[in-house]
């Protein structure tokens, strides 16, 4: 009979810790994913800071990295002073990508941002800047009456229009920049280890094994596609928190 034996989903999003050698600590491996992401996201910067005669390869890459986001995210995004936050774009860009292209890495094969606490520390941070930057722009008072009550409306539609905005802006706003990351990873990765257990599991020498080609083109599929998803996503974070963070602190409503 064939069977077909799918991980539970705590299994292929917990992975247990493993104890340092003659250490009382220890790390699993979406901790070390983390780590790895921070440091490539730091080579980022060391290397897009060097002034060379003749650029490197990888200083060539970094510079260009860091070109697109100050000009195809923090400029177009942003009526205020961009270039202030264009350091936070770049380090959120490359460290949700980073850790969204763990994905494909054999051994690894695991996207971080599909466990919920990173993208929710990060929409709470992102929360947390433009919220700080609002009130720097306006003042306290003025931030939130910037945010709460839009140009032109009615006195008498205040009672309605200001609660919609406070659940809008200050509840869903954080929310939805969690969730879109976070929901998208798990279903790239629900959907590839999908594929990859059916492909594991009709490689047999069974009359079914004839079917092994669809799921294989599947994993390839999949695996190209979350190369799409893991840029599209850090793209997407980064673009709002961009718009969240002007939307906070301009003065045209």
């Amino acid at each position: 009979m064939f069977a077909l034996h799918f991980p539970p989903l705590t299994h292929i999003t917990h992975w247990p810790d493993f104890a340092l050698k003659n250490t009382p600590f220890g790390m699993n491996k979406i901790f070390l994913i983390y780590m790895l992401a921070a440091l490539f996201t730091i080579l980022i910067f060391v290397l897009g800071n060097k002034k060379r005669m003749v650029p490197t390869g990888l200083q060539n890459l970094a510079e260009v990295s860091v070109e697109f986001i100050e000009d195809g995210i923090a400029r177009e995004t942003m009526d205020i002073e961009y270039k202030r936050y264009v350091p936070l774009l770049t380090a959120l860009f490359f460290f949700i990508f980073f850790t969204n292209i763990f994905e494909i890495i054999p051994v690894f094969q695991m996207p971080a941002s599909a466990r919920i606490a990173l993208p929710l520390f990060l929409a709470l941070a992102v929360y947390l800047v433009w919220i700080g930057a609002g009130i720097a722009s306006h003042g306290p008072l003025g931030f939130f009456k910037h945010m709460l009550i839009p140009p032109g409306v009615p006195v008498g539609l205040l009672p309605i229009i200001v609660p919609i905005e406070i659940v809008s802006n200050f509840l869903v706003r954080p929310f939805s920049h969690m969730v879109r990351l976070f929901a998208n990873l798990l279903a790239g990765h629900i959907l590839l280890v999908t594929f990859t257990v059916l492909s594991a599991s009709l490689w047999t020498a069974k009359w079914y094994a004839v079917f092994l080609p669809l799921p294989v083109f599947g994993v390839i599929f999949f695996v190209a596609f979350e190369i799409l998803v893991s840029f599209l996503q850090a793209y997407v974070f980064t673009l709002l928190t961009g718009v969240y963070i002007n939307s906070a602190a301009s003065h045209e409503h």
